[in-house]
C-alpha cells in the first residue's frame, strides 16, 4: 500500500536550475496565529525537473478546465482585458524576427 499525504495547499514553489521544488503545507491542528486562525505548517517536499514541472502544469490546466465545466468550481469574475503594449514601449527585444519581452528568461 502507498503513504498518502493530505495537504491544504502549495505553500512556496522555488526554481534553482533544472530543478523545482514544491512545498506542500497543512493548516495547524494547535497552533493559531494572532487572529486565531491556523498557522500554516510544512508537510513535504514534492521535487521534480522543470521538464516534469511543465508537464505535471498541463495536467492540472486540463483538470482546472474539467472542474470548472462541471460546475464543481465557479470562476469570479475575470480580470478586466488590459490594453495592449507595443514591444517598443515594452522594453522588447526583436532577434530573428520574433519579438521577446525584455525578460532575460526570453532573451
Amino acid at each position: 500500500m502507498q503513504t498518502e499525504l493530505y495537504a491544504d495547499t502549495i505553500g512556496e514553489i522555488t526554481v534553482s536550475g533544472a530543478i523545482v521544488r514544491i512545498d506542500l503545507v497543512s493548516l495547524s491542528a494547535t497552533k493559531r496565529d494572532a487572529s486565531n486562525q491556523p498557522v500554516p505548517e510544512f508537510r513535504q517536499r514534492v521535487i521534480m525537473s522543470i521538464e516534469g514541472f511543465a508537464n505535471s502544469f498541463e495536467v492540472l490546466q486540463k483538470a482546472m478546465h474539467g472542474l470548472i465545466e462541471s460546475g464543481a468550481i465557479r470562476r469570479n469574475a475575470q480580470p478586466a482585458e488590459a490594453a495592449p503594449v507595443p514591444p517598443a514601449a515594452a522594453g522588447a527585444t526583436k532577434t530573428n524576427g520574433a519579438t521577446h519581452a525584455g525578460s532575460p528568461n526570453f532573451a
